[in-house]
């Protein structure tokens, strides 16, 4: 096999597991990034529970799926953010949200995410996908201006959280991959490298790559890839466009999702502004081999029609740019 194709659940959690890998079986996925969310992945019975575990595999092996990623992005957004809020209580288990005293959630929430580094080992996943949070991001607006010294508490307090969590991410052998986003830590291109600078480098913290978060900043994504190399652990494939007509910013304008005058939006694979062959040129030339996972947020196509889109556009992307290793093998074979 080559670079896995799999399907992120996150945005089919309104359906059960079982019938979200009969579908991703049906298609032709090679397995799934399982969220930690809607009856998918209870990551704190999963790390203590053997009987429900295999029920999780069993359920992925009826359907001739694997797992090759778990993603914990709403439990891992309380652990950081500031303020927590009502926003939050919208997406946390009763058991993290607890009281709400916004203290308790995010200690609640960090020891969520040592289990989940516990679920992840006990399925044999070595991956955590997610979010971390940011008690900065409420200063990207800039004004009132910034003293550089809250700036740097920020990443101190990121770091403080984070780094007893990834202590126990490094004692079961699971990597976390922080999906590069709006409303984290790490939004951007410099901001992924301070946040890679303030966990001192710790080899098991790197970066989920999602493209579709950097053409509406203007960003990248090749460079991004060539740059952070070392610390590509995962990889979304999912697309944005812009609506730029002289009305519509690049902020939201506090507008409904996917209402067009927000001035972008995300759609399916292939009908948005990133370009994937380089992307995946570019995952070769630095050795990546990890999964490619399909997150579908377009709410103008149904998903029963789009995601098995882009699967296809995924499976020949695969093809015009095969893996290096495809290549030395082709080589070595022909001498």
């Amino acid at each position: 096999m080559g670079r896995p194709i799999t399907l992120f659940t996150g945005q089919w959690a309104d359906l059960p597991f079982e019938e979200v890998a009969r579908l991703a079986g049906e298609w032709g996925f090679d397995g799934l990034e399982i969220a930690c969310w809607g009856d998918h992945l209870d990551p704190v019975r999963a790390a203590r529970d053997d009987a429900y575990v295999q029920d999780r595999l069993d359920i992925l092996k009826r359907n001739g799926l694997e797992v090759f990623a778990i993603a914990n992005h709403l439990t891992g957004q309380a652990v950081c953010d500031d303020p927590i809020d009502a926003r939050h209580r919208g997406i946390l288990s009763e058991e993290v949200w607890g009281d709400g005293d916004p203290e308790g959630v995010r200690q609640r929430a960090a020891e969520a995410m040592k289990a989940t580094a516990r679920a992840a080992a006990r399925l044999g996943v070595k991956t955590v996908t997610g979010f971390t949070g940011s008690a900065i991001w409420k200063a990207v607006a800039m004004f009132p201006p910034v003293p550089d010294g809250m700036i740097e508490a920020g990443y101190r307090d990121f770091a403080d959280r984070w780094n007893p969590i990834m202590d126990v991410f490094d004692e079961v052998g699971v990597r976390f991959a922080l999906e590069v986003h709006p409303s984290e830590i790490a939004y951007d291109y410099w901001t992924a490298k301070r946040a890679l600078e303030a966990m001192a480098g710790r080899e098991g913290f790197g970066l989920n790559f999602d493209p579709s978060h950097f053409i509406w900043q203007d960003l990248d994504p090749v460079m991004f890839l060539q740059d952070f190399a070392e610390k590509i652990f995962h990889v979304h494939v999912k697309e944005s466009i812009r609506h730029l007509d002289g009305r519509n910013g690049r902020l939201g304008s506090h507008l409904a999702w996917a209402d067009p005058r927000r001035g972008w939006d995300f759609v399916t694979a292939g009908h948005g502004h990133v370009q994937w062959e380089p992307i995946f040129r570019t995952l070769n030339s630095i050795g990546y081999e990890g999964p490619t996972s399909i997150e579908w947020e377009d709410a103008g196509m149904d998903r029963l029609v789009g995601a098995p889109q882009a699967l296809a556009l995924v499976k020949q992307l695969a093809q015009i740019s095969p893996p290096a290793a495809a290549f030395d093998a082709a080589f070595s074979s022909s001498r």
